[in-house]
């Protein structure tokens, strides 16, 4: 490097970054011991993402942070679904219960950039009877964990509306480092959004990864189902660690 090159990058972060071997994701299926992951397939996920996101005012309100939803009838949630399931830019899952076989939620990579090492889980959506269950929890750790382990990406994100204070928590939980909150960012559903910026870095993934894998382990849960240790207390210990 000759003296010009030299102070050419002496203000810039010298370190040299190569390309990662980043991979655009397959739509394949992610299993995992609760639910299993499915390409969303609207003649399969309609009538039980209806069933479930419209029956009482609870699931109504459960879209109020997304851009679309709820919907006036299931020809209209199917017109939605068939759109996803066609984007070339985005990957919609459908969450399926492994004993039932039913979708209870969606999840989607979105802002897939290989070359860049980047890729984001958002358009998340879950039926009021599976949030805040173990299956809810698996199903996001599968996606962290395909796109992480398998794809070689460097950088997870997780934005959300700042009012959100759902998916704010949910995003600490699962160990994502909050980084700030952009102003005026969107108009959605002719509302004003601040968005809030959250992250897991490649450093930073092999201990999330453990602490979750810990909390998923069966002996974590009694006879009725309920958590010894939550996963707040193990990420929260981690973070404070960083």
């Amino acid at each position: 490097m000759t003296m010009h090159e030299a102070l050419f990058w002496r203000d810039i972060n010298e370190e040299l970054v190569e390309s990662p071997p980043a991979k655009v994701p397959v739509r394949t299926v992610l299993t995992g011991t609760e639910v299993k992951l499915e390409p969303l397939d609207p003649a399969r996920d309609t009538a039980p993402l209806y069933r479930a996101g419209h029956g009482t005012e609870e699931a109504l309100q459960s879209w109020k942070y997304l851009p679309w939803g709820p919907f006036s009838d299931e020809p209209a949630l199917h017109g939605q679904l068939r759109n996803f399931a066609a984007d070339l830019d985005r990957i919609f899952y459908a969450i399926c219960d492994l004993v039932t076989g039913e979708a209870v939620g969606m999840a989607t990579y979105l802002d897939i950039q290989p070359l860049a090492g980047v890729i984001e889980i958002g358009g998340i959506w879950f039926a009021p009877g599976f949030m805040r269950s173990r299956g809810a929890t698996e199903s996001l750790f599968l996606m962290l964990a395909y796109a992480m382990d398998n794809l070689g990406y460097r950088r997870m994100q997780w934005r959300c509306n700042a009012l959100n204070t759902a998916s704010r928590n949910a995003a600490k939980r699962l160990g994502f480092r909050f980084e700030g909150i952009w102003y005026n960012h969107m108009i959605v559903k002719g509302r004003n959004r601040d968005t809030a910026w959250y992250s897991i870095l490649d450093t930073e993934w092999p201990a999330i990864r453990a602490a979750i894998i810990d909390w998923l382990d069966p002996t974590n849960f009694d006879a009725d189902g309920v958590q010894r240790l939550s996963l707040s207390a193990i990420t929260s210990a981690l973070a404070a660690g960083r």
